[in-house]
């Protein structure tokens, strides 16, 4: 099965070949999943288009598609553990992480979700023309491409398959090539619940196939979650029939600690909010902004508290960090880590390969850190954490600047007693998400997304309900 993708309502071999996915504790081959290719991305985009367009899905009464998001809810959890221990050896991720984020994000997902469905409106426009009623409608986008990441495959294909769902659209999962499982089961379960042939569809392959998706003709909506790099061309490749873009792109996301927050809470929130995943996060804190009076102070606590983190495989119940994700990925960073002594940072712990087998990497902190530094400015991905200093809170407007000097902006946080600070903060710094005194923690509920090279448009809170629906204006003439 795990060689087939899913089209129409049946699973069928995949015509490009195979592609591996590995276990990064281990480096030992999980699956060979299918590769699909443009063949099967066209049998796939007319599946989805046959479901629209025959109106079965998106006319079903809004009760009886809140119930099918519902029972997948269910069968998310009933499949909680399966699922978690799936997550984590194709990703990596500590299995504690995989229960509480990512099946027990994407089970809450489907049902914040299914609960929308019968919410959905309209509304009525005191418009200025006798005689005349107009009111709009919220109808589907049609037929959806979702390109999701690797970092947290499962739960960010749910921040977009329930929208996507919940408002009659049909859709074509491709998930990322490093870590297809989840979403394998995922669309397995989906089968099960008894969603009408077409509605879902599932291709893998590697970016070539989720490249033909961006471009086909037929594909209303692209919702991608990735790097910036393969955002921009999303976009190029959106030009030709102008379909409608989601985008959740990379982040540098800074962290500003005033000179009278609570050194231990900013230290331990900034470790939670900076090496969940080991790093993988797009939202991670990366770049750490103190005040000089408190820099050696959070310095030698930060590099304490990463130091001593238990690293594993996510399947020992003890593991606090996992793996990178793959050999390319460990490559990468090591390369990035490797600019931060050569450019004059101070590394303070960490810094390099943490074992022979596995692709893991040290949890790292660098002090001494200037603006223009490629570990200050380069989207890591991984366990590093560079410490920047400014001389009081004169300089906070200051502070905001350089925070701000980046093509990034997707989430900032501040740590501070004072809420005047607070909020100078969060109105100052250009980011979609800022989290005062607090981790970077999304909820179903509130919208997330960035601003500049971090995306386009929102995902998740009542904001994904837009994203998948066009608005029609009726204009109803009843006079004689």
């Amino acid at each position: 099965m795990a060689t087939n993708v899913y089209i129409d309502g049946t699973w069928v071999p995949a015509s490009g070949g195979v592609i591996p996915t590995c276990d990064p504790a281990t480096e030992e081959l999980l699956e060979e999943v299918g590769f699909a290719d443009a063949s099967d991305v066209d049998a796939a985009v007319a599946a989805a288009r046959r479901a629209f367009e025959d109106r079965q899905w998106r006319s079903m009464p809004p009760v009886q598609r809140a119930r099918l998001l519902f029972d997948l809810a269910d069968l998310i959890e009933a499949h909680a553990e399966e699922l978690a221990v799936l997550e984590t050896r194709d990703q990596g991720q500590p299995v504690g992480i995989s229960r509480a984020v990512s099946v027990t994000g994407a089970a809450e997902h489907f049902r914040y979700y299914a609960g929308w469905v019968t919410k959905i409106e309209g509304a009525t426009s005191p418009v200025s023309f006798p005689d005349t009623l107009h009111y709009t409608r919220r109808e589907p986008v049609g037929v959806c491409a979702l390109i999701t990441p690797w970092n947290f495959p499962l739960m960010i294909l749910a921040w977009k398959l329930a929208p996507a769902l919940a408002t009659g659209n049909t859709v074509i999962i491709k998930p990322a090539e490093q870590t297809p499982l989840t979403s394998i089961r995922l669309v397995q379960l989906a089968e099960r619940v008894g969603f009408p042939p077409g509605v879902i569809n599932l291709v893998t392959g590697d970016g070539s196939t989720g490249a033909a998706l961006a471009e086909h003709p037929d594909v209303d909506k692209v919702s991608f979650t990735g790097s910036t790099e393969v955002g921009r061309s999303i976009v190029r490749a959106s030009a030709g029939n102008l379909k409608r873009v989601t985008l959740e792109l990379g982040g540098k996301a800074p962290s500003i600690i005033a000179a009278d927050a609570d050194i231990d809470a900013a230290v331990a929130g900034n470790i939670a909010g900076s090496v969940l995943n080991s790093g993988q996060v797009c939202a991670a804190y990366t770049r750490f902004y103190v005040d000089r009076k408190r820099e050696d102070e959070f310095v030698a606590k930060l590099a304490d508290g990463v130091s001593g983190m238990r690293l594993g495989p996510g399947l020992d119940e003890s593991t606090q960090l996992g793996p990178l994700v793959s050999a390319e990925h460990l490559r990468s960073v090591e390369q990035l880590v490797a600019t931060g002594p050569a450019e004059g940072a101070e590394l303070v712990t960490g810094g390099r390969r943490a074992a022979d087998k596995g692709w893991f990497f040290q949890p790292t902190v660098f002090a001494g850190v200037k603006d223009g530094m490629t570990i200050a400015t380069k989207e890591i991905f991984g366990p590093v954490l560079s410490v920047l200093s400014y001389d009081d809170e004169d300089e906070l407007a200051a502070v905001i600047a350089r925070a701000n000097q980046t093509e990034y902006g997707l989430a900032a946080t501040v740590w501070t007693k004072d809420l005047t600070v607070a909020n100078r903060v969060a109105e100052g710094i250009r980011a979609g998400a800022i989290f005062i005194n607090m981790p970077s923690i999304p909820d179903m509920a509130a919208p997330w997304g960035g601003f500049k090279a971090s995306g386009w448009g929102r995902e998740m809170g009542s904001l994904a309900i837009d994203a998948y629906t066009e608005v029609k204006a009726v204009w109803c003439h009843y006079g004689s």
